[in-house]
């Protein structure tokens, strides 16, 4: 018997269902009301043909029942979606198909892919990577943890000459980005690479037992001298070294590479451009798509209910548009 396609599940494609699919996800002990906080205290409103001069409710609607509350709320109150005017059943494919493409899914691709205005579908899309985003501040390795520290180029800031030079420099946007092996990882844009750049997002992302290893730019050179951390190795690629062992240490940046490698695809093949004021989100969702492998369902499943969860102001969405 053939598999059926993910996206032909009946909350990908009814509306009703749908709504039911994001409120056993969001509510899995009940409504919660989003005015109050009160769990389990709430009527779901009935929705059918309207009556005689009374207005039919809208889908998903639930009223809490709480005396000083009394409000009316969805289960998208909160959420990304909350005030967005795409159906359901389309944003939730929308969500599915960025969670699940390891080097991104542009805007034209999902506007065609689900019958939406490009507008729509560009704005969706960058709710959903803000949503990726894992706001994390507890630093990142420990005691036999590695880290892996690397730094990249990625387009011309905004206002260069044309024919500027795209590469890390006066008019280069670089990223810097902290792997640790096993787990996950964090880019940051930053402005610079000299140490005084990089230290304080060493020292804020980095615990101190863990082991560093970068390659060697001058700018790592002192890094164990004011980073405080357990050990710092570097390997030389102008000398063609990639990975040096050192009895069971296994020295390379390979990791934070491959972790370039994605990004890089990603942003190159599929996005093609992307605006300066909008490329920490485009960054968190390749962190996602390196921490949790769309390859493996026992990580994509919370991830995709995490996604699903976090709240977004609308207003926090407002720029450029994207080529892609």
């Amino acid at each position: 018997m053939a598999t059926l396609s993910k996206l032909s599940k009946t909350a990908f494609q009814s509306e009703p269902a749908a709504f039911e699919y994001l409120e056993a996800t969001l509510w899995p002990d009940g409504a919660v009301c989003p005015h109050c906080g009160s769990i389990g205290k709430a009527t779901k409103l009935q929705t059918g043909p309207a009556k005689e001069g009374k207005r039919a409710a809208r889908l998903g609607l639930w009223k809490c029942n709480e005396k000083e509350c009394r409000k009316q709320f969805t289960a998208k109150v909160g959420t990304v979606f909350e005030h967005g005017r795409i159906p359901l059943h389309k944003i939730l494919q929308a969500v599915y198909l960025l969670c699940c493409s390891k080097k991104g899914i542009s805007s034209h691709q999902l506007h065609r892919v689900l019958g939406i205005t490009y507008k729509a579908a560009w704005f969706l899309s960058h709710r959903i990577r803000e949503a990726m985003r894992d706001g994390s501040l507890a630093p990142m390795g420990g005691g036999g943890s590695i880290i892996e520290i690397d730094e990249t180029a990625q387009g011309r800031i905004a206002g260069a000459p044309k024919g500027a030079a795209r590469g890390m420099g006066s008019y280069g946007r670089t990223v810097l980005t902290l792997v640790e092996r096993g787990g996950g990882a964090r880019s940051f844009h930053i402005e610079g690479t000299t140490l005084a750049q990089i230290l304080p997002i060493v020292r804020a992302n980095v615990g101190r037992e863990s082991a560093v290893m970068t390659d060697a730019a001058s700018w790592y050179k002192f890094l164990k001298n004011y980073a405080d951390i357990a050990s710092h190795d570097r390997v030389d690629h102008t000398r063609y070294e990639y990975v040096r062992y050192e009895g069971d240490k296994v020295i390379t940046t390979n990791t934070v590479e491959g972790y370039y490698s994605i990004f890089k695809r990603g942003m190159k093949g599929v996005y093609q451009h992307c605006g300066e004021k909008h490329l920490h989100r485009y960054l968190a969702e390749c962190q996602s798509a390196f921490k949790f492998d769309p390859r493996s369902a026992s990580n994509f499943d919370p991830f995709w209910r995490r996604v699903l969860a976090v709240a977004l102001a609308p207003s926090e969405l407002v720029g450029v548009a994207e080529t892609a």
